[in-house]
């Protein structure tokens, strides 16, 4: 009979434990290859106009020859996260019986790394379903310190994210997020408060908040996801993988000048202010 201890060894040298197990039982969500169609030209319209709401984004769609109605585009924006800017920037619905925390970040100048970390979860289109995207980035380098796939809204992959930056970076002094129910979930907020971090929740009006993220998310998806259409989990895996990669340890980032957000982060021992 082969060991616990041998089979954990044997799946840490494979890296199955990285992974979570989403990923490796990936089912294409059920949705018809028309939603599919009208998913992608929603969210691609969103990234440009992310005030358009369910009317706006009707009539965007009706205006290119599509048959997709407000109460249809309102549950598929629903069904991939996109809130429009001016409504509270809640991403994902809240849950009635978990703890809201305050606002922590009103006036803070954030200017060295681990000071403040943030999350943000994103829809990634596949062509034959989708798969929903979490990261967590650290707010002054931009550096993103972990993230993972899944094919479901349960919290347990943005645990597995959040376990995974703070074995490998440290706590930070502050975690900022949404009000979504996987970022207000007791599994979520315990790693959080067993690290001794400051938990502080985006409130109404602060949407803007979430730009760093979001601006992340519209790289990705036009130079990464988009020209793809991904078949399978895994090849999400392994080409998401590469170019976060790549936009860690290549790619200038606009606040740093010519610094990646790796070589920004790097520096945490010599404190600087950073372009807003």
């Amino acid at each position: 009979m082969v060991s616990r201890d041998h089979d954990l060894s044997v799946r840490r040298q494979c890296g199955l434990l990285s992974l979570a197990r989403s990923n490796l039982y990936y089912r294409p969500r059920g949705e018809s290859a028309e939603n599919l169609k009208f998913m992608e030209i929603i969210d691609k319209q969103f990234l440009n106009t992310p005030w358009y709401g369910a009317r706006q984004m009707a009539r965007f769609m009706q205006r290119l020859g599509h048959k997709c109605g407000r109460h249809r585009v309102r549950r598929l924006m629903r069904l991939m996260r996109l809130v429009p800017i001016y409504q509270a920037p809640n991403t994902s619905k809240k849950h009635p019986q978990h703890k809201i925390y305050p606002y922590l970040l009103k006036d803070m100048v954030i200017e060295r790394p681990n000071q403040v970390w943030c999350t943000d979860i994103t829809y990634i289109p596949m062509r034959r379903g989708f798969l929903y995207l979490v990261a967590i980035m650290d707010w002054a380098t931009r550096k993103v310190l972990a993230w993972r796939l899944s094919n479901t809204m349960e919290a347990e992959f943005c645990v597995e994210a959040l376990k995974d930056a703070l074995a490998k970076y440290g706590p930070p002094e502050i975690f900022n997020s949404d009000q979504g129910s996987q970022f207000t979930s007791d599994d979520f907020t315990q790693v959080l408060e067993d690290a001794k971090v400051k938990i502080s929740m985006d409130g109404r009006g602060r949407w803007i908040d979430n730009r760093m993220i979001e601006r992340l998310w519209r790289s990705l998806k036009y130079e990464c996801v988009y020209i793809r259409a991904f078949e399978t989990g895994k090849e999400a895996k392994a080409e998401i993988g590469k170019w976060l990669t790549y936009y860690n340890t290549e790619r200038p980032h606009s606040r740093h000048g010519i610094l990646t957000p790796d070589e920004a982060y790097a520096m945490e021992t010599t404190p600087r202010k950073l372009a807003a």
